[in-house]
């Protein structure tokens, strides 16, 4: 008489994970991983640089301006083919997002009261650096941008 292999009536399941294959983001607690913040962070502060609001980019991409903004907190991971297409929208290549990643902060942080922020910040991701840079760029004079950038350096020392 033939028997089966498996005479269990119960299903039949593949093993429990043993951990070894699990992300960086389920090992804190759910938390994004650092890379996805990184990222995140990359394409806000790129974003308006390049004076695109949330919904300009969406709408270049073919999605909500909800999902950019979760892909901005790291709330969503961004796909390999979706960082491909906003890169391609945004100019720049891929591995932009992820120049300075695992990098010491590259100079002082600071918080600003009026902001109403108590945590560190870096100063590049703040909208007055970047309203400020853009700005600067739009001076189409070369040598009005270098007596610009004299006189903020000046400014500085003081």
């Amino acid at each position: 008489m033939y028997k089966p292999y498996l005479t269990s009536p119960a299903p039949c399941y593949a093993p429990k994970s043993t951990g070894a294959l699990k992300s960086n983001r389920e090992d804190q607690d759910g938390g994004p991983d650092p890379v996805d913040i990184h990222v995140g962070g990359r394409l806000r502060t790129l974003r308006k640089l390049k004076n695109f609001s949330q919904e300009k980019l969406a709408q270049a991409l073919g999605l909500t301006f909800q999902q950019v903004q979760k892909y901005e907190r790291a709330d969503n991971r961004i796909g390999a083919s979706r960082l491909y297409q906003i890169a391609d929208a945004l100019g720049v290549s891929v591995s932009y997002f992820f120049e300075g990643f695992g990098k010491a902060a590259r100079g002082p942080v600071y918080a600003l009261a009026e902001d109403g922020e108590t945590g560190a910040e870096d100063v590049m991701q703040r909208s007055e650096t970047l309203k400020l840079v853009s700005l600067y760029y739009q001076i189409k004079d070369e040598a009005t941008r270098k007596q610009v950038l004299d006189m903020v350096r000046t400014l500085g020392k003081r």
